[in-house]
């Protein structure tokens, strides 16, 4: 787990780095060799992100649940951070709607482990290796509230949709009461001061139910089939 605080440590630049970080590029592409090899066998997916501390009693842990298991009996796989939380409930849903449940592991100090939902596992060293896999394999991102690790997530997606680095593929916010406060922000602040644009406000959905959440995600993303279809066509 310290891999990338290592390899990130402005620190300790050793001028002998053929022991650090050249050799260090090596298991770096271990891990993308690998994670490529299983991930490109699991079909299409759909990465769903929240709070490794939601309570299994909780409201958003059976949304994440049903939602999971709706995406699978959709033909979806569902790709999670392999944790507790709303990720083990979407492993869990995912499972009990006959699904491909997917879990991309880190390691962190206290609280990743992985859960028993998990039918494809993956364990990362890095960080950047994981998250580049989250958004190579999905068709689409759901972001439960989460802390900064889901907040990150969120931002990376919507940057690299801005900047048209992805396709511009569906990332719904679940649960409006948690979000509102956010949405709000960007509104009045980042968009009042014209560090983005209106359209930037609508890459993404705000939805309280999962089965709408679902029917939005679905239609999305046969429109961007659609759309995929159209452009090659054209070239």
């Amino acid at each position: 787990m310290l891999d990338d605080f290592e390899l990130l440590d402005s620190t300790k630049q050793s001028p002998d780095f053929t022991k650090t970080d050249t050799w260090r590029i090596f298991r770096i592409m271990s891990e993308f060799v690998h994670a490529f090899e299983v991930m490109s066998k699991i079909g299409p997916a759909v990465s769903i992100f929240g709070s490794a501390r939601e309570p299994r009693d909780g409201f958003y842990y059976r949304a994440a649940e049903e939602m999971g298991r709706l995406l699978a009996e959709a033909g979806l796989a569902v790709i999670t951070g392999g944790g507790p939380g709303v990720m083990e409930a979407a492993n869990k849903g995912a499972k009990e709607g006959g699904g491909v449940s997917v879990g991309c592991n880190i390691e962190l100090p206290h609280e990743q482990k992985p859960n028993q939902y998990i039918d494809v596992y993956l364990d990362f060293h890095y960080f950047f290796c994981r998250k580049l896999i989250f958004v190579k394999y999905s068709l689409a991102f759901v972001i439960f509230p989460g802390g900064f690790g889901t907040l990150d997530e969120l931002f990376e997606a919507v940057t690299l949709i801005q900047t048209e680095r992805i396709l511009n593929f569906p990332v719904l916010l679940f649960g409006s009461d948690y979000w509102k406060g956010l949405m709000r922000w960007m509104e009045d602040e980042v968009y009042g001061r014209g560090y983005i644009d209106l359209k930037d406000l609508g890459l993404f959905k705000v939805s309280d139910d999962p089965k709408e959440a679902v029917e939005w995600l679905l239609d999305s993303l046969h429109s961007l089939i659609l759309e995929v279809k159209g452009r090659r066509e054209v070239l």
